[in-house]
């Protein structure tokens, strides 16, 4: 096994922490006390353009965290290699592409250009980079419903900490407000991916700063949709009563487009899960008003819009909740509509996580309707569906089907232990993923 240079090993500590060069560049100066370290520096050593002496390994050590000697020993096999004369390999990703590029790797190259352009700013930054980075907000939000999170944690939290830097230079009193605005999208991406990993701590403290940029910039919209999100994480934090007073404190902020059905949506699943069957029922139908009140607005998709499929999904839930014969039937026909408008949709526009709790609400339906075939068939979807898109709701989702199926009711039935026992696998398998 080749042993490992000076720039690969850089590399790979600076891609375990999800660093730039200039933020280690950073580091180091704050360890060293001085301003003289930069970004291209690092990228010298990166490459093995340069080694780094004795002394700067001293300061990279205490910056990754690591043992001096490992960077002594990564410093020796350069230094070997360079003087046997031998082609220095190049570390991970610096390689030179043999295939034409993807389009990943080629939109990853405009988002480069585009962060130029914001460099390139009269101040720091100016209109079209703040709409540009608009932009780049609206296509994660759009991909969020539909894309495991793995392939947009890094990107969600690299812009946000890019809207963080712009905010903390100076531009113009309009843009600092729009800038607000954007970090504060940010900032509930960045909650969404904690709320799904089942990190409700992490994902209330990025609530919060969302809060505060909506706060900053003044802004009515922000404001009902991070009482919105701030409701969601409280409701699977397991107090639907802190939920549902959420969901109600973001209706008295005006917002256009679906904000008034989503909230109404969240209140309505909230009361249900706390047992207030009258408020819970009264919340559904102030959402349809909503839904039904909606005018031909624009409205962007993805995680900050509330699609019709969305309102269902929640609606499904909700009557589930509610418990008797005729709400169960009605959990079944909004579960099943919400379904076959997930299937109509684009895919990009498709949320697999409503999709999946759609299915799995389907399930618990049809249980308690006394059709486990039918029940069996939805659940299928769900099991079959990749580790990756399986959040932590829809885990915990699994975990209360499983529970319900063994109740003594049940006892007996091979249909329905052949069920928990499949839902156990797979929860058991995805813990382990994660």
């Amino acid at each position: 096994m080749a042993e490992t240079g000076i720039g690969t090993l850089l590399v790979q500590l600076r891609d375990d922490l999800g660093w730039s060069q200039q933020r280690v560049a950073d580091e180091y100066n704050k360890a060293e006390g001085r301003s003289a370290m930069t970004g291209k520096e690092v990228g010298r050593y990166e490459r093995e353009s340069r080694v780094p002496t004795s002394r700067t390994r001293s300061f990279l050590a205490v910056v990754f965290g690591i043992e001096m000697s490992a960077l002594d020993r990564a410093a020796g096999v350069t230094k070997r290699r360079k003087a046997a004369g031998r082609r220095i390999p190049q570390p991970i990703g610096q390689k030179g592409l043999q295939a034409p590029p993807s389009r990943r790797a080629l939109a990853a190259d405009a988002a480069t250009s585009a962060r130029f352009s914001r460099f390139v700013a009269n101040r720091n930054t100016d209109a079209y980079a703040v709409e540009q980075l608009d932009v780049e907000v609206f296509t994660l939000a759009r991909q969020y419903v539909s894309h495991p999170l793995s392939e947009l944690y890094i990107d969600i939290r690299e812009l946000r900490d890019e809207a963080f830097e712009l905010l903390r230079g100076r531009q113009r009193p309009r843009q600092t407000l729009d800038l607000y605005v954007t970090a504060g999208r940010l900032c509930g991406l960045s909650a969404h991916v904690c709320l799904d990993s089942g990190d409700y701590s992490s994902a209330m403290t990025h609530a919060r700063t969302a809060w505060a940029c909506a706060e900053e910039a003044d802004h009515h919209g922000l404001r009902a949709w991070v009482r919105g999100m701030q409701s969601l994480i409280t409701f699977w934090n397991g107090d639907p009563g802190k939920a549902a007073e959420l969901a109600r404190s973001g209706q008295s902020f005006p917002a256009t487009g679906t904000m008034g059905a989503r909230l109404a949506s969240l209140e309505a699943r909230a009361l249900g899960m706390a047992g207030d069957r009258h408020g819970a029922t009264a919340a559904l139908l102030k959402a349809e008003r909503a839904r039904n009140a909606l005018q031909n607005s624009e409205e962007t998709p993805g995680i900050f819009s509330f699609p019709h499929a969305k309102q269902l999904t929640y609606a499904g839930t909700t009557h589930l909740s509610l418990g008797d014969r005729s709400n169960v039937r009605q959990a079944i026909d909004s579960a099943a509509a919400a379904i076959d408008l997930y299937r109509d949709s684009d895919t990009d526009d498709r949320s697999t996580g409503d999709l999946l709790a759609a299915h799995l609400d389907l399930v618990r339906g049809h249980i308690l309707a006394g059709d486990v075939d039918a029940a069996e068939t939805m659940l299928t979807f769900v099991l079959d569906s990749p580790p990756s898109l399986l959040s932590a709701s829809i885990l915990r989702r699994l975990a209360g089907l499983s529970d319900e199926l063994g109740a003594d009711q049940y006892r007996g039935s091979p249909c329905v232990a052949h069920l928990r026992e499949h839902i156990m696998s797979i929860t058991t398998a995805t813990a382990s993923y994660r």
